[in-house]
């Protein structure tokens, strides 16, 4: 992902589109029926589950993949290039005005073409947007996560979607953190993935140190027993990062230690833990 991030001017947030209508609109008279699963305007949809289709793996084409139309609609209105969308007919037809061109046919062709049935009926594809510097993102930020290790596609999914819901004005994705842009994730956070921004921070140490000189307050969640509880960590009113690590082992010893403060979420006896995006969820209320 650190091959699309920009150096400069923070370019709009994909919150800034929410609610517009996409630009470069067509008459939906322009609609294309496609019959034949070997017709090469449909090779952004091909065999998406095979693995070079995976973004972040070498070989892998990278694009943004929607499915369903309500993560199709927010695909739409936000500010990712929309190259093609496929779809039965009344999926297609569910989403008025389109920017590119809409490839309608079969269930039975769609589930030939991407390789598995798909119940939601339609998929949009797109490219890539530039992602903002980490600086640039912290800048016009007052509620941020940072992520160390967080590997797996569902749960960056779900945390997206709870940063969204909860407030949160953008992510910072530490090394071992999955492509929030693989399709698995944009599902998973109903498309809001295309909504919070997010930038890479390669040098996970070095992006807290920036944090704090831009006047956060870098709060780590872990659930050992000397942190501080979340609620007495007097977090409310300041600008803070939550710092979030991986679903095993959690934050490494080198997070921690630069950190400001540990805290933690009281829990009954007996479990140990939370889901990393479940954990999210609860920080992000009490930071609001």
């Amino acid at each position: 992902m650190s091959e699309n991030s920009q150096v400069g001017s923070l370019p709009l947030s994909p919150l800034d589109y929410e609610g517009c209508s996409p630009v470069g609109k067509w008459d939906t008279a322009r609609v294309i029926e496609i019959d034949d699963p070997a017709d090469p305007r449909l090779d952004d949809f091909r065999d998406l589950s095979a693995v070079d289709r995976r973004p972040d793996r070498p070989g892998g084409r990278g694009l943004v993949i929607a499915e369903g139309v309500v993560v199709v609609e927010r695909l739409l209105a936000s500010p990712y290039p929309v190259r093609a969308l496929l779809g039965v007919r009344r999926r297609v037809e569910a989403l008025g005005d389109l920017p590119a061109p809409a490839y309608v046919t079969s269930a039975e062709v769609m589930a030939e073409v991407v390789g598995f049935h798909l119940n939601r009926g339609v998929l949009a594809a797109a490219d890539r947007a530039p992602q903002p510097a980490a600086e640039d993102l912290a800048r016009g930020a007052r509620r941020l996560a940072v992520l160390e290790g967080v590997g797996d596609h569902e749960n960056l999914g779900s945390l997206f979607r709870n940063a969204a819901a909860l407030g949160v004005d953008g992510v910072l994705l530490g090394p071992g953190c999955s492509d929030p842009l693989y399709r698995r994730s944009v599902r998973v956070s109903m498309g809001h993935v295309l909504r919070v921004p997010f930038a890479s921070a390669p040098d996970l140490t070095g992006s807290l140190d920036m944090l704090r000189h831009n006047g956060f307050t870098v709060a780590a969640l872990t659930p050992r027993e000397s942190a501080v509880g979340l609620a007495d960590a007097g977090l409310r009113c300041r600008r803070v990062a939550v710092l979030l690590g991986s679903e095993g082992p959690g934050l490494t010893e080198e997070a921690i230690a630069a950190a400001d403060v540990a805290v933690r979420i009281p829990m009954a006896g007996g479990v140990d833990s939370l889901n990393v995006a479940t954990a999210a969820a609860i920080a992000f209320y009490a930071i609001a």
